[in-house]
C-alpha cells in the first residue's frame, strides 16, 4: 500500500462540495455497473472509500486499485470521542454528534471529490453501546447524507485481521493481533500468512475475542489526567479479567514462534515516543518493530510525565493526553497475558480491511493480472 494524501481535516473549496442531503453512498454499496461512471474512469479507475467512525476517532480512507494492492489518493482523521459520557450515560450526547457531523461532512465532501465509486461507512463500539444509536444514525443520514453500517464486534475483528495481515512477519508461526479502540478492544489470533496469488496476503482467524473496555470507557471509570501506579494497576487488572480466559483457552505455546501485533492509536504513539519524533510520522512508524524493554521504557516514561508533559509531546498531544495510559494498561494486559518478546506496530486496520474486502470482492487484482474471476 503506497500514500499521496496524508490525513488532514481541510474541507475542498466550496464550489468543490456538493450541498448537505442525501448521498449516493449508503449502507449498501452500489452495484458494479457503478464502476461505469464517467468520475472512476476519468481518474483511472474505480475510487474506493471507506470509512471507519469509532468511539474515539472518524477515519476515512479513499484508494485505487494498483497491480496487487492500492493507492492511498486521500485520507482524513479526527478525534470527535463519539463515545464520550457514554459509558455514564448510555447516550450519544449532542456536543459529540456535532463533533461527528462536522467530521462526516468533511468525509463526504471528499468521496464527491474524488469521484467515489464504491464506498463501506461503518460505525463500532458507541453506536452499538448506545441507546439513541439508531435516532444519531438516522440522523446523520438526514443532516450529512451518509447510511452508517453498525457492525458486530466479530466483523470488526476479520477486518482489523485482514487490514493487517501483511505485517504479519512470513517466518512466524503465527501472531497475536489486537486492536485498542475506545469503546471495545478484539484481539485475533491469527495463522501463518499466506500468498493470494494476487492482491495482498492474507492470514486465518485461529481464535478472536472482544472486550467492552477501550480507552474512553477505561479512562473515564479510572481516570486520565492524573494517573498514579496504584490507578494505573488497577486498570491494568479490570482489563487482564477480561484477557487471561482468551489467553489461558489458547495456550501460549512457542512464544519465541509468534509476536504481537498492534493496530491502535495507543501502539502507534508509544512507537512515535520510543522514536522521539519531533512529529507524528506514519512512514517511520507502520511496521517498526519494538522490543518488550522498549515497550516498558515508553510506558515508564508516559507514567512519570506530568499531563501537561503528555500534551507537549508531538506523538501525543492534547487529543490523546488523558488517553494514552488507559491504553498502555490495556497493552500491558495482553503483554501479561501474551508475554511474546517483539510487538510489531501498525499505522492500518479497519480501513484498510474494509478496502481489501472490497476489491477482492470486485475482482480487480484477478482482472488486472489478466485472469479470469
Amino acid at each position: 500500500m503506497t500514500s499521496e494524501a496524508r490525513e488532514t481535516g481541510g474541507l475542498g473549496p466550496a464550489s468543490e462540495r456538493p450541498p448537505l442531503g442525501r448521498s449516493r453512498w449508503g449502507r449498501r454499496p452500489p452495484d458494479h455497473s457503478s464502476f461505469s461512471d464517467e468520475t472512476a474512469h476519468a481518474s483511472g479507475g474505480p475510487v474506493y472509500a471507506a470509512l471507519d467512525l469509532g468511539t474515539n476517532n472518524c477515519r476515512l480512507l479513499v484508494a485505487r486499485p494498483t497491480d496487487d494492492s492500492f493507492r492511498v489518493v486521500d485520507a482524513f482523521s479526527r478525534i470527535i470521542r463519539l463515545g464520550e459520557g457514554l459509558s455514564q450515560t448510555g447516550r450519544i450526547g449532542e456536543a459529540a454528534i456535532q463533533r461527528a457531523v462536522v467530521a462526516l461532512s468533511i468525509c463526504r465532501d471528499k468521496m464527491h471529490v474524488r469521484g467515489v465509486s464504491r464506498a463501506r461507512l461503518i460505525a463500532t463500539e458507541a453506536c452499538r453501546a448506545a441507546e439513541n444509536g439508531q435516532t444519531f444514525r438516522s440522523r446523520i443520514a438526514e443532516e450529512v447524507g451518509l447510511e452508517l453500517e453498525v457492525v458486530d464486534r466479530e466483523t470488526e475483528a476479520a477486518l482489523a485481521a485482514t487490514g493487517c495481515a501483511p505485517l504479519v512477519a512470513p517466518e512466524a508461526d503465527g501472531v497475536i493481533l489486537f486492536d485498542i479502540g475506545g469503546g471495545s478492544s478484539e484481539l485475533v489470533m491469527l495463522g501463518r500468512t499466506v500468498a493470494n496469488g494476487c492482491g495482498p496476503a492474507s492470514s486465518e482467524i485461529k481464535a478472536w475475542t472482544s472486550i467492552p473496555i477501550g480507552v474512553v470507557t477505561l479512562a473515564e471509570r479510572h481516570g486520565g489526567v492524573t494517573v498514579s501506579p496504584a490507578v494505573y494497576e488497577a486498570m491494568v487488572r479490570e482489563v487482564a479479567a477480561h484477557v487471561t480466559p482468551f489467553a489461558d483457552a489458547q495456550g501460549n505455546g512457542n512464544l519465541d514462534r509468534i509476536h504481537l501485533l498492534g493496530t491502535s492509536g495507543t501502539v502507534t504513539t508509544i512507537a512515535g515516543v520510543h522514536l522521539r519524533l519531533p512529529r507524528y510520522d506514519r512512514r517511520r512508524i507502520d511496521g517498526v518493530w519494538l522490543s518488550r524493554r522498549q515497550i516498558s521504557d515508553v510506558v515508564d516514561r508516559l507514567l512519570g510525565m506530568r499531563y501537561e508533559d503528555r500534551v507537549a509531546n508531538p506523538c501525543i498531544g492534547a487529543e490523546r493526553a488523558d488517553l494514552v495510559l488507559a491504553g498502555c494498561a490495556i497493552l500491558e494486559a495482553i503483554r501479561r497475558s501474551f508475554p511474546c518478546t517483539r510487538l510489531r506496530v501498525a499505522d492500518r486496520g479497519l480501513r484498510e480491511g474494509m478496502l481489501v474486502q472490497m476489491m477482492r470482492e470486485d475482482h480487480v487484482w484477478n482482472t488486472q493480472a489478466g485472469s479470469a474471476p
